[in-house]
């Protein structure tokens, strides 16, 4: 039996025209079927796919992005200093999940830092060129006019976390209000009285949220907000570090600390063995995020985890809705998508 195989009848590669031959259709059906078009019967799509199938035919994608002005590639870009992205497990679960999703598509993931004005500069142009088809934006800054960059140059993009709740881009984000608010709760039903909150980068709408739920968390249980327990730290362990120096000086009675992230609670925690104070029994500590700094410290930390990995894939599930629909918003009359992923308390011994 003769074997259709890899060959069309130039004896060379099968073409598209041969396998709209096969199907019965025209060239442009096949096209759409192997692009992914909704606009096709499912009895075309059948008929295009086994012929497809049949005669062994390979997309070409080089020629197909071509074709429909594409690059076939998306920029995960970290606008931040690549220290803190390798520092910081937060990254690279993210990174995780946009590389799972990712796996099944032919579209490349270049990854992308912008944390200096030097930086900032060459990926504008490098945008500018329309080199990649979309861009996911991991940890923004309110004053960070990359945002702003790609709505101007039309280019696809998601956001993860809102810069404010005004947000025009589509954005995946966790509950940061209710795992801060949950998180003090906690610490409160045990008998905590003086709970100090160390921050996040205030100028990030997520740490904005956190604060908002440490206060509300406090209001709702009848304490007063003492301003002197909340410190502003930088998601680092050194600003973990700074921040918990300076509570304990305002707050000597300080008796449990919310940290806004669990690098930033490690380095609370460096401070507190140095300065006698036994975690849990005097001080208890809470962090956020719950990555495998919380688990293998001593004791285990408490945190609140975020589905970070979750975030990751729920992005590229946005952008790839964005790019296959390239029209502006306006035009498409649809709302920019802002996705909040629940978070949980992970409650281990340092609580």
């Amino acid at each position: 039996m003769a074997s259709h195989g890899a060959r069309g009848r130039s004896g060379g590669r099968p073409t598209l025209e041969e396998v709209a031959a096969r199907a019965g259709v025209g060239r442009g059906t096949v096209s759409r079927v192997i692009n992914g078009s909704p606009r096709v019967s499912d009895a075309t799509r059948a008929a295009v796919e086994a012929a497809v199938a049949e005669l062994g035919y390979v997309p070409n994608t080089a020629a197909r992005a071509l074709a429909a002005n594409r690059t076939d590639a998306i920029a995960l870009v970290v606008p931040e200093p690549e220290t803190r992205f390798f520092a910081e497990p937060y990254f690279s679960d993210m990174l995780k999940g946009v590389g799972a999703e990712l796996s099944d598509t032919e579209m490349q993931l270049l990854l992308i830092f912008a944390g200096s004005d030097r930086e900032r500069a060459r990926l504008a142009q490098y945008l500018a060129a329309h080199r990649v088809d979309g861009v996911l934006l991991v940890s923004v800054h309110a004053d960070d006019p990359l945002p702003d960059l790609l709505s101007q140059l039309e280019i696809p993009a998601v956001i993860s976390g809102p810069r404010s709740a005004a947000e025009t881009l589509p954005s995946v984000d966790s509950d940061n209000y209710g795992g801060a608010r949950t998180a003090v709760e906690h610490l409160l039903a045990r008998g905590c009285r003086a709970v100090g909150h160390i921050t996040g980068r205030l100028d990030v709408y997520g740490a904005q949220r956190r604060v908002d739920g440490y206060r509300d968390a406090l209001l709702g249980a009848g304490h007063q907000v003492d301003e002197r327990l909340i410190e502003p730290g930088d998601f680092t362990e050194e600003g973990g570090r700074r921040a918990m120096t300076k509570l304990l000086a305002r707050r000597p009675d300080l008796d449990a600390v919310f940290a806004g992230s669990d690098v930033m609670a490690a380095g609370a925690r460096q401070v507190l063995r140095e300065e006698g104070r036994r975690i849990p029994d005097e001080v208890a500590l809470v962090g956020y995020d719950d990555s495998a700094i919380a688990r293998h410290m001593d004791p285990p930390m408490t945190s609140v985890r975020q589905p970070i990995e979750e975030m990751g894939r729920r992005m590229i599930d946005l952008l790839l809705t964005e790019i296959a629909d390239r029209r502006p918003a306006a035009v498409r009359g649809l709302e920019r998508q802002r996705v909040v992923l629940a978070t949980e308390l992970v409650q281990r011994s340092s609580s």
